[in-house]
């Protein structure tokens, strides 16, 4: 019963998302405050009714309730509790009903939290991004019900994807649709600002704190399935360049490059025309992520369905809304004129160049991506884009990037002194430059990618410092230590998520310089040397979990001849998914981890043995998480929060300048 009142609320949801739609749109266009102000009860009203009926297959879930179809292909009932919830997203149909939760919480918190907007913007964003929810209850309902029963309900479910049984990947969906979908409130605000021909600084200050929000989401759901990957397929890498880790990738740096074009259009109101493009591009980029995942064109370990009908639902729903974006976006040019200018030596002009790295990085990733798709369908040629690609064409324009940053950082707007943003950097640039050197010269038979790593991570991490303590003015330390506390949280979340930026560089092209690997066969008592430590393989034997079969090794890390750690890597296999998984022994350290894989026995005897040694890899999630926290502490900016500035500007007298 509880299964068909929530496949009865998500029919009513969408309904509601259709009124949604069009009476505060039409009350917009016709001046209608009444009709207008219909928007948010019923933003709020589809969030609850989608709330539920997730709310009812989450039970379905968690019973084990078999009689529906879902619950059959991806549960059993032997499964742990936190795989029985988290298997409600572990697939296409469960996954979109997320979505679609996560569409009607964004609608509901605008019309919550926009109390300060125009009422005729307020009811278009509204509008707009219920139109998005139309669009994905009609994918959903037509060609993918989570509600479906059984005929004849089975007394056991077929089990979720091994992969997807553990924490790491349990909480990495919904943190990922938190930012893909967050991306909606970004489109929805672009376009009700096309409707209303109106694009201006205050424009730029609201849809600042939504698309914040999202790039904090993407950052950690990017990390944690970054994170998932590093220990759980046994492969020892962090970043694959699979199509979906891509997927993911290209709206986080789109997302990070609108972020900082609304500065600019907030600041100065300039590159207006730019902001509202990158405000299209960046959903449509999670769109196009959306149809990656799901409609088999691109195989990956991550991929949702294989099912070429549903792709093209959502390839309609991508271009019905990018097309018809991008048509409206040149209809209202003329709305989008530019009133500040500035110099080619401003801080705008240092975000113009961040914004086209970014741009032009997320393009190589597009690609990189879709090219093998490509060259089967026009040229006739199985192609395969692997990593040597990505790191070739992708890193030099964050190279470019992090050398940028914290010049750009410092630089005046309109028209700034290069000389006198430079000053202050120079004890940060001999530092890196002397770091960098030191690295290159400690190193033997290494590339030279580890001291450039060094050397960009020390300048974007003291040139982000830099920035900070040059905000606190001009008087003595002692003065300046106390303004430090008195500054805005936007500064501190700013410097924050730059110097995380950087120690994530630093870590990338530490780990991928500095690795070592050992891949051998071994016995129980064996003992080997990787690096500057050992490594024995003390016993192997097998074990058993709640659902799944392990073959379970103990072994032993020495350093110095003496024992600092064992660790117990695990070969898993699952009886019901028949699959094997691998789940490696880590002995995490701040400067290095020690990562080993247990393989599968060998016919002379032993055991297949891979062991990693993988500095500075857990600075590459640390630095993920000090971007994350930025954005947040940024977030948390009453001024950003509500918009009050933008809200509240007053007009300038005549002759003068706009009140800050």
């Amino acid at each position: 019963m509880i299964t068909e009142l929530g496949h009865f609320a998500l029919i009513l949801a969408a309904l509601v998302a259709v009124a949604q739609t069009v009476v505060p749109l039409v009350g917009a266009h016709k001046g209608w405050r009444s009709w207008m102000a219909l928007g948010d009860p019923a933003a709020t009203l589809q969030f609850i009714l989608v709330g539920f009926s997730f709310a009812a297959l989450t039970y379905a879930f968690v019973v084990s309730d078999f009689s529906l179809r879902l619950v059959f292909l991806n549960s059993h009932s032997d499964k742990p509790l936190l795989y029985k919830i988290t298997g409600v997203w572990g697939n296409h149909e469960g996954s979109m009903l997320l979505w679609v939760l996560t569409l009607a919480l964004f609608g509901a918190c605008a019309s919550w939290f926009g109390s300060n907007l125009p009422a005729s913007l307020r009811a278009r964003v509204l509008g707009v991004q219920a139109l998005v929810s139309v669009a994905f209850y009609a994918f959903i309902l037509l060609t993918s019900n989570p509600f479906l029963r059984m005929q004849a309900p089975p007394f056991d479910g077929q089990d979720l994807n091994p992969l997807l049984q553990d924490p790491g990947l349990a909480f990495h969906p919904p943190f990922l649709y938190l930012g893909y979908v967050g991306l909606s409130m970004t489109f929805s605000f672009a376009i009700a600002a096309l409707l209303e021909g109106k694009v201006d600084a205050a424009w730029g200050r609201w849809v600042r704190p939504w698309t914040l929000a999202a790039w904090v989401f993407l950052t950690v759901g990017i990390g944690l399935g970054s994170w998932w990957a590093y220990y759980e397929l046994g492969w020892g890498g962090f970043w694959f360049w699979d199509p979906v880790e891509n997927a993911s990738f290209m709206p986080w740096l789109l997302a990070a490059a609108l972020l900082h074009s609304a500065i600019v259009v907030e600041k100065r109101e300039s590159l207006k025309a730019w902001t509202i493009l990158l405000a299209i591009l960046a959903f449509g980029f999670s769109l196009l992520g959306t149809f990656i995942v799901r409609s088999g064109v691109l195989t990956s370990v991550h991929a949702f369905a294989n099912d070429p009908e549903r792709g093209v639902f959502i390839l309609m729903i991508f271009g019905g809304f990018v097309g018809g974006a991008l048509t409206l976006f040149a209809a209202r040019a003329s709305a989008m004129e530019a009133k500040g200018v500035f110099s080619m030596v401003s801080r705008e002009s240092a975000l113009v160049a961040n914004n086209v790295l970014l741009a032009v990085s997320a393009f190589v990733v597009f690609i990189g991506t879709l090219w093998p798709v490509f060259a089967e369908m026009v040229l006739g040629r199985v192609l395969s884009v692997g990593a040597p690609f990505f790191n070739a064409a992708f890193s030099p324009f964050f190279v470019l990037l992090s050398l940028i940053l914290p010049v750009g950082a410092i630089l005046a707007w309109k028209r700034g002194s290069l000389k006198k943003a430079l000053t202050p950097l120079w004890p940060v640039a001999v530092l890196a430059v002397s770091l960098g050197a030191l690295a290159f010269a400690m190193q033997t038979g290494r590339s030279a990618l580890g001291p450039v790593g060094v050397a960009l991570g020390v300048w974007v991490v003291g040139g982000a410092l830099t920035d900070l303590w040059q905000r606190t003015g001009r008087q003595g330390v002692t003065a300046r230590l106390g303004r430090l506390t008195r500054l805005p949280r936007a500064d501190w979340g700013k410097v924050i998520a730059h110097a995380g930026m950087g120690i994530t560089v630093f870590a990338v092209a530490a780990l991928m310089a500095w690795e070592d690997e050992d891949i051998r066969v071994a016995k129980v008592g064996d003992r080997w040397q990787v690096g500057i430590h050992e490594v024995e393989l003390l016993d192997v034997y097998r074990e058993e979990g709640p659902n799944y079969m392990a073959t379970k090794a103990d072994m032993a890390i020495y350093r110095g001849g003496r024992e600092v750690g064992v660790v117990h890597p695990e070969k898993r296999v699952y009886p019901v998914a028949e699959m094997p998984t691998t789940e490696a022994g880590i002995r995490n350290g701040v400067l290095r981890d020690v990562y080993l894989v247990i393989g599968d026995p060998q016919d002379a005897g032993g055991w297949a043995v891979r062991t990693y040694i993988k500095p500075f890899a857990n600075w590459i999630w640390g630095g993920s998480i000090l971007m994350a926290i930025g954005g947040l502490i940024s977030l948390s900016d009453r001024r950003l929060r509500i918009a009050a500035g933008a809200a509240k500007r007053k007009p300038a007298p005549a002759g003068g300048v706009p009140a800050e």
